[in-house]
């Protein structure tokens, strides 16, 4: 009886330690986990990441507003030119159509071809106008662009930041992103006292 006592004694006494040195590594593995855990958040918030609001850079950017007018202007200028272009070769041919029955045929031949000439140019002239805005529009956006990146460097650098992205409503990757992280107002004031100063 004393043996089997005995045994039963140590059993548990065995079980007992396994127990204490089995919370005791849960312990530790719960330790480890948590300072892990606190290291890579304090990898991220010193790796911060960060956004800018695309649509108020458009609308608030100064450059970005004097770009939208110079191009709304000539874009009007050039639509102005075509639309007195085609006014006048209108005149033409109502001009012909209205003394075409009374002209040789010879005349009249000459007078179409000439007609039709005109016609192909103005189209040629209409096109060529139009890819002209369309390549100086996009000179124009790369030079924003450019300017937009080369400040947000600058920014980064200065703040610590390892990288900007840029949010737009209803077209962005970025679905969700915490107030804190929006750069845009403090960029706006960089960039537009930037472009103050480089205007003088």
């Amino acid at each position: 009886m004393k043996i089997t006592t005995l045994k039963v004694s140590s059993l548990a006494t065995a079980i007992a330690i396994v127990s204490v040195l089995s919370a005791c590594g849960n312990k530790d593995a719960k330790t480890d986990a948590t300072a892990a855990k606190t290291t890579s958040a304090t990898v991220a918030a010193d790796e911060k990441i960060v956004y800018v609001n695309s649509d108020s850079l458009l609308t608030k950017y100064e450059y970005a507003k004097d770009i939208k007018a110079k191009m709304e202007t000539k874009g009007k200028a050039a639509e102005a030119d075509l639309a007195a272009k085609g006014q006048a070769f209108q005149r033409e041919v109502q001009a012909y159509q209205a003394q075409a029955n009374t002209l040789p045929a010879d005349q009249r031949a000459a007078t179409e071809q000439r007609l039709q000439r005109k016609d192909q140019e103005l189209k040629a002239y209409q096109q060529n106008a139009g890819a002209a805005l369309q390549n100086e529009n996009a000179k124009e956006q790369e030079a924003l662009y450019n300017k937009i990146a080369d400040y947000l460097k600058t920014y980064s650098k200065s703040k610590g930041y390892k990288m900007v992205l840029t949010y737009s409503k209803g077209n962005s990757a970025i679905l969700f992103a915490d107030e804190t992280l929006d750069v845009t107002s403090p960029v706006l004031v960089g960039l537009n006292e930037a472009y103050l100063k480089d205007k003088k």
